[in-house]
């Protein structure tokens, strides 16, 4: 599963799969011609991988059987903003194939997990200024001068950022701005 991947890279991603068929995978690039990551990439939704209408010359699906992934299913969701961040998830199963029930419970859990790690919207123009500010290396006193107000007043920012962002330090926050694309 890779949640809120944007023009490269997820903001976290979680793999679960056989040791095995992740080096088949990785050592044959196999992520290019998996009909799997085409399709995740143009839809959005569920939908099993029996039901993939995308061309695998690769044999990519086969493959995955091989290694006991025999069933699976493709799930995707994305911002209805221009960013277009994206969150989506490759189940697998040696047994049978995924109930209706099962993608919808999928569905839910992706749409979940993306929208819990979306950026907070509530951030005000001065408190991502101070953060831009910290990021450049810049010192407390530094900040005021460049500023015009006083120390006490850059802290509050930071403080009230570090809250907004969950961040536990202003180093935190200023690093979990950056991964958002706030500064």
């Amino acid at each position: 599963m890779a949640l809120r991947v944007g023009f490269a890279f997820p903001m976290e991603e979680r793999i679960e799969l056989p040791p095995a068929w992740i080096a088949e995978y990785t050592r044959g690039g196999l992520m290019l011609m998996d009909p799997v990551m085409k399709w995740v990439y143009q839809h959005q939704g569920a939908q099993r991988w029996s039901e993939l209408a995308l061309p695998d010359p690769a044999n990519v699906l086969a493959a995955a059987a091989r290694h006991g992934l025999c069933f699976g299913a493709a799930v995707a969701v994305n911002d209805h903003d221009l960013k277009g961040q994206r969150s989506f998830g490759s189940f697998a199963r040696s047994d049978r194939e995924f109930s209706d029930a099962e993608l919808d419970e999928l569905l839910a859990e992706v749409e979940r997990l993306h929208q819990a790690k979306a950026p907070p919207t509530n951030l005000t123009k001065a408190e991502l200024e101070a953060l831009r500010m910290v990021k450049d290396g810049l010192l407390m006193k530094e900040i005021a001068g460049l500023l015009g107000v006083s120390e006490g007043a850059v802290q509050q920012r930071l403080k009230n950022a570090k809250t907004k962002l969950n961040a536990t330090t202003s180093s935190h926050a200023v690093s979990m701005a950056s991964g958002f694309g706030l500064i």
